[in-house]
């Protein structure tokens, strides 16, 4: 796969919406995101033509947001994508991409949620793309970037050195909802849990595969369309996933995860990483969710040696680490390290 050229400090990176037109309705909190943005990383952020468009307008016109995806790829200025929020409809924009477009200029595209449908798009086109914080959420964090966040970034798109082990936070996380539309929430800093640690439920050696996956959710919904991955990309992949502020419930995950494995998708896995349930599930309730993983995976498809993790720091959490696709990674079971064994851009 491609890898797109790494970010310097001076780069120019678009602000795109692709479903929820967030940053037009709540102009403060995507300026909160911008500015920390450009004080943490040295970077200059540039809106593409409908990025702070009203929600009714975005919502009716996805080809427009498709257009500012394509023109964002094609402008040689633009040396990243990231997206503005989440949402629930990119799913409107793939009539009108042009993979064509995204593979002759390979750049650096992210976002999390419902972004994924733009990252299978990437995938589709031979791109490395990377799943990681958006404006709104995750760069506008409340009192200031995490600092576990930001050396995340750092050490997957500013550098071409292998990235190397990945570590939980040991700051504590957070899923407290503080209101957007009240401006004066975003210095208040949201309350911290102590972080335990990643949980590893299953395995045994050392396996290694590329990374593929996102918010399950939105996997779901591009089950069945061309821009789902074919079942031989998923041959010795990592699979990542993780759950939405939607909090689906455990049962929700078994019916979600069910048809990867009648797909033949989990079978040919060289391991599982789980992100923290999303939705402000309490922690006390997270081994539901691990055991509806289990019940997947080792009761119905008899996979008792496949490594899963589970309680990681990305997707519906934060502090969130970018996880970059298509980039070997390495699960050791016997000493609980997970290593990216290379870097996930270019000079």
């Amino acid at each position: 796969m491609l890898k797109p050229t790494k970010l310097n400090p001076g780069d120019t990176v678009a602000a795109i919406t692709l479903s929820w037109g967030g940053a037009g309705l709540l102009p403060h909190r995507y300026e909160a995101g911008k500015r920390q943005f450009e004080a943490e990383f040295g970077l200059r952020v540039a809106e593409t033509p409908h990025a702070l468009r009203d929600p009714d307008w975005i919502s009716r016109n996805p080809r427009a947001r498709a257009d500012d995806l394509m023109q964002a790829f094609a402008d040689p200025t633009i040396k990243a994508i990231i997206s503005m929020i989440g949402g629930d409809d990119s799913m409107r924009l793939l009539p009108y991409l042009d993979l064509e477009i995204i593979r002759a200029n390979p750049k650096i595209f992210m976002g999390y949620s419902d972004t994924l449908v733009s990252h299978f798009a990437c995938w589709k086109a031979g791109l490395i793309s990377y799943y990681g914080p958006s404006f709104m959420a995750g760069f506008a964090e409340n009192g200031g970037i995490f600092p576990y966040m930001a050396d995340s970034v750092r050490r997957t798109l500013f550098s071409t050195e292998p990235i190397g082990e990945l570590k939980p936070n040991q700051d504590g996380w957070t899923v407290e909802y503080l209101d957007w539309e009240n401006p004066d929430n975003q210095t208040q800093k949201r309350k911290l849990n102590p972080n335990s640690g990643w949980r590893w439920l299953q395995g045994q050696g050392i396996h290694r595969g590329r990374l593929v996956g996102g918010c399950l959710e939105v996997m779901d919904w591009l089950r069945g369309t061309d821009y789902f991955p074919p079942l031989s990309d998923w041959q010795s992949a990592i699979l990542f996933i993780e759950t939405s502020e939607e909090a689906p419930t455990p049962d929700q995950v078994k019916h979600m995860l069910r048809p990867l494995g009648a797909m033949g998708i989990l079978r040919q896995l060289a391991g599982i990483w789980v992100g923290r349930p999303g939705g402000g599930i309490p922690p006390e309730r997270f081994p539901e969710y691990d055991q509806a993983i289990l019940d997947i995976v080792v009761e119905e498809e008899g996979l008792s040696n496949l490594p899963i993790v589970t309680n990681m720091d990305f997707g519906h959490t934060d502090p969130m680490m970018v996880i970059p696709y298509g980039v070997q990674a390495e699960m050791n079971c016997d000493t609980r390290k997970i290593t990216l064994l290379e870097s996930a851009v270019t000079d």
